[in-house]
C-alpha cells in the first residue's frame, strides 16, 4: 500500500488549529462587564458592604424626598385654606350679603320717600361699592376656575342695571308717579332671580374649591409612611447582620442613621396629626358655624326685604296659590330658615363668645315677629298710615328688631371667623419646617449610614 504524505505548510510549524466551532469570542459589552464584576464583588464581604452602604444611603434619601414631596402638597394646601380658598369662600358670602343688604335698604329708602334717610342711603351705597371692589377682588384672585368667573361676570353685568333700575324707581317716587313701585319690584325681581343666584353659585363654588383643599391638607401622606417605615427595617437588618457577623452590639454609623430616620419619621406623623386635628377643627368649628351664620344673616336680610316690598306692593303681587301676598309668603319662609339657621348656629357655638350673639339674635327674632304681626295687622285693615311706622320707624318698630339681628349676626361671624382663622394657622404652623428637616435628616441619616458601612469597611484593608 502506498503512503501519500501532506506537504508542511509553508513557513513550517505544521498545520494551523482549526478554529472554534462558534467563530472567535467576541468582547463583552460594558453593561455586562459590569454586571460581571458586581457579581464577583458581591462574593466578597467588602463588596457585599459596598452594595449594603449604597441601598441603605438610597432608601433613606428615599424616605427624606418622599416626605419633602408629599409635606409640600400639603403645606401648600394648607396655605391656599388660610390664604386663598377661605378668603375667597368668605368673600362670595360678603358680596352675598351685600346684595341682599342693599336690596333691604333701597326697599326701606323708597318707603320713606322723600323722607329718607340719610344713614339708609349711607347704607345702600356702601352695600353697592363693597359688593363691586369684592367682585374685582374675585375676578383678581380666582384664577383660572371658569365656573367662577362665569358667575363674576354675570354679577358684574346685572348689578349696574340693579341699580339703574333702582335709581330710576326713587326718580319716579320723587316725581309723585306710581311707576316707582313697580320699577322697585322689578329691580327686586332681577336681584332675586338673577344676582342672588350668581352670588350663590360663586359662593358654592369656592366652598368647594376650599374643602377641596381642606381635604388635600389632610390627607396622609402613605409614600412618606411607608418608605420610612422600609428605611428603618432596612437599617434594623444592616444591624443584626453586623451584629452576627462581628458580634458588636453597636455600629454607631448605622445607629446614627436609625435615629434619624425614626426621628423623621415621627416628626412626619406627628405634625400631620397636629395639622389634620387643627383643620379638621377649623372646618367642624370655624367653617360650619361660618356658613350657618351666614345662611343666617341672608335669610334675615331677605325677610327684611320683602316685609317692606309687602307694604310698597299692598297686594299687588301675589303668591302661586293666586290668594296670598307673595312678599308676605316670602317674609314667613325665610323667618323658618332663620329660626333654624339660629338653632343650628347656637349649636354649634363653642364658647360664650359665640353662644352669646347668637342668643341675642334669636331674642331679637321673637321680637321681630311680634312687631311684623302687629304692622301686617294694620296693613291688612287698610291702615297703611299706622303700619308704615311700625315697619321702619323709631326703636319699638320692626326694622329696630331687624338691626339688632342683623347686628348681633355680624359680631358672630366675626367671631368665628377670628376662631377659624387661629385654628387654620396653627394646623399649617404644625406643618412649618417639617420639609426643611426631612431633608437634612435623610442627608445626615445617608452620610452616617455610609460611615458606618465604610468602618467596617476598614478592617478590611
Amino acid at each position: 500500500m502506498a503512503i501519500t504524505s501532506r506537504a508542511p505548510a509553508p513557513g513550517g510549524g505544521g498545520a494551523a488549529p482549526a478554529p472554534p466551532p462558534g467563530g472567535p469570542p467576541g468582547r463583552g459589552t460594558a453593561w455586562a462587564e459590569g454586571v460581571e464584576q458586581a457579581r464577583r464583588a458581591a462574593t466578597t464581604e467588602p463588596g457585599r458592604l459596598r452594595i449594603i452602604g449604597a441601598v441603605l444611603a438610597a432608601v433613606v434619601v428615599l424616605f427624606g424626598s418622599a416626605a419633602v414631596w408629599e409635606i409640600s402638597g400639603r403645606v401648600t394646601a394648607a396655605d391656599d385654606v388660610v390664604g386663598r380658598s377661605q378668603p375667597l369662600s368668605a368673600d362670595a358670602a360678603s358680596i352675598y350679603r351685600y346684595l341682599a343688604d342693599a336690596d333691604t335698604a333701597s326697599s326701606s329708602g323708597f318707603l320713606a320717600g322723600a323722607q329718607e334717610p340719610r344713614e339708609v342711603r349711607s347704607r345702600y351705597e356702601k352695600d353697592i361699592a363693597g359688593a363691586a371692589r369684592l367682585l374685582v377682588s374675585a375676578a383678581a384672585n380666582t384664577g383660572a376656575e371658569e365656573e367662577s368667573r362665569t358667575e363674576i361676570s354675570l354679577l358684574s353685568e346685572e348689578l349696574p342695571r340693579y341699580t339703574g333700575l333702582i335709581e330710576q324707581a326713587r326718580a319716579t317716587d320723587r316725581q309723585g308717579l306710581p311707576l316707582g313701585g313697580a320699577y322697585l319690584r322689578y329691580a327686586n325681581e332681577r336681584m332675586s332671580t338673577h344676582l342672588l343666584p350668581a352670588a350663590q353659585r360663586l359662593y358654592e363654588a369656592e366652598t368647594g374649591r376650599l374643602y377641596t383643599d381642606y381635604d388635600d391638607a389632610r390627607s396622609w401622606p402613605l409614600a412618606s409612611l411607608v418608605t420610612g417605615v422600609l428605611a428603618l427595617g432596612v437599617l434594623a437588618w444592616a444591624q443584626r447582620r453586623d451584629y452576627r457577623r462581628t458580634h458588636r452590639v453597636l455600629n454607631q454609623g448605622l445607629l446614627a442613621a436609625t435615629a434619624t430616620a425614626m426621628v423623621a419619621l415621627l416628626w412626619l406623623g406627628t405634625g400631620h396629626t397636629v395639622a389634620r386635628a387643627g383643620l379638621s377643627e377649623a372646618r367642624s368649628d370655624g367653617q360650619q358655624s361660618l356658613q350657618v351664620l351666614n345662611d343666617a344673616r341672608i335669610a334675615s336680610l331677605r325677610a327684611r326685604a320683602a316685609e317692606n316690598l309687602t307694604l310698597i306692593a299692598r297686594g299687588a303681587v301675589l303668591a302661586e296659590d293666586k290668594r296670598s301676598d307673595k312678599y308676605d309668603v316670602d317674609f314667613n319662609a325665610d323667618m323658618k330658615k332663620l329660626d333654624a339657621g339660629l338653632a343650628t348656629a347656637l349649636r354649634l357655638a363653642d364658647d360664650e363668645a359665640g353662644r352669646a350673639p347668637v342668643a341675642r339674635a334669636t331674642d331679637a327674632v321673637k321680637q321681630w315677629k311680634q312687631r311684623h304681626a302687629a304692622a301686617r295687622e294694620s296693613d291688612v285693615k287698610g291702615d297703611y298710615e299706622l303700619a308704615l311706622p311700625q315697619v321702619i320707624g323709631g326703636k319699638d318698630s320692626s326694622g329696630a328688631a331687624f338691626d339688632i339681628v342683623d347686628s348681633s349676626l355680624e359680631q358672630a361671624v366675626a367671631h368665628e371667623q377670628r376662631e377659624f382663622t387661629r385654628e387654620a394657622r396653627g394646623a399649617r404652623g404644625a406643618l412649618s419646617g417639617l420639609m426643611t428637616g426631612a431633608a437634612a435628616l435623610a442627608v445626615v441619616g445617608a452620610a452616617a449610614a455610609l460611615l458606618g458601612v465604610g468602618r467596617r469597611l476598614s478592617e478590611y484593608r
